[in-house]
């Protein structure tokens, strides 16, 4: 099933965002996104992304090197918390839970 996309000029104009802001976290590999006819496209699943980073770049002032950096902390912490499961669960098995 194709992914859904949204016209980020249309995005981009909602929600007070500037284009170069997107180009940059293009650029930074932060989102994906497509060119069609002429016009940029990013996917709908990447939008909770896009909003988090933005909220990081104009709410905090954190420049597109920090949000990398951010995001790179917040998948290693969920990384981890999926391994304390695992093991915790592991823990279970041989009943050596609390």
């Amino acid at each position: 099933m194709e992914p859904e996309w949204i016209i980020l000029s249309d995005y981009c104009l909602v929600n007070g965002i500037e284009p170069s802001f997107i180009l940059l976290l293009k650029e930074e590999g932060l989102i994906e996104t497509r060119e069609k006819d002429g016009r940029e496209y990013i996917p709908v699943s990447q939008l909770h992304y896009l909003e988090r980073y933005s909220r990081m770049y104009y709410d905090l002032s954190i420049n597109v090197e920090g949000i990398d950096v951010i995001r790179h902390m917040l998948e290693r912490m969920e990384e981890m918390h999926r391994e304390i499961r695992r093991l915790e669960n592991r823990l279970r098995c041989f009943g050596m839970d609390n």
